[in-house]
């Protein structure tokens, strides 16, 4: 869906990192230069992911984290949002929600 709307996207198995420990994802994505888009809790310290220290995390909270639930609100984010501009932030969204922490 990200590629048909022109995003360039690599995914965690398209990369061979499928079972991988987070800082080993976290590592390949900012070596990449790449807004990491995930839904582990694991990267939503705003301390230890500070905005501007990083190409950017998108953190989706879904009250229903199903695939399903998960397509939809990467479509609605597609149509509604400049995804491009997130560069360097923290961003959690919600079904109702988008939240922006630009860096400093």
């Amino acid at each position: 869906m990200l590629r048909q709307a022109g995003h360039d996207t690599d995914t965690v198995p398209e990369e061979g990192l499928a079972g991988q420990p987070d800082p080993v994802v976290w590592k390949m994505t900012q070596q990449s230069g790449r807004l990491l888009i995930t839904q582990d809790l694991d990267f939503s310290d705003i301390q230890q992911y500070q905005p501007g220290t990083h190409h950017g995390i998108l953190l989706i909270r879904l009250a229903d984290p199903s695939r399903s639930q998960l397509l939809t609100c990467v479509r609605r984010l597609i149509q509604t949002e400049d995804l491009e501009s997130w560069s360097g932030c923290f961003v959690v969204a919600t079904e109702r929600k988008v939240r922006i922490r630009h860096p400093d």
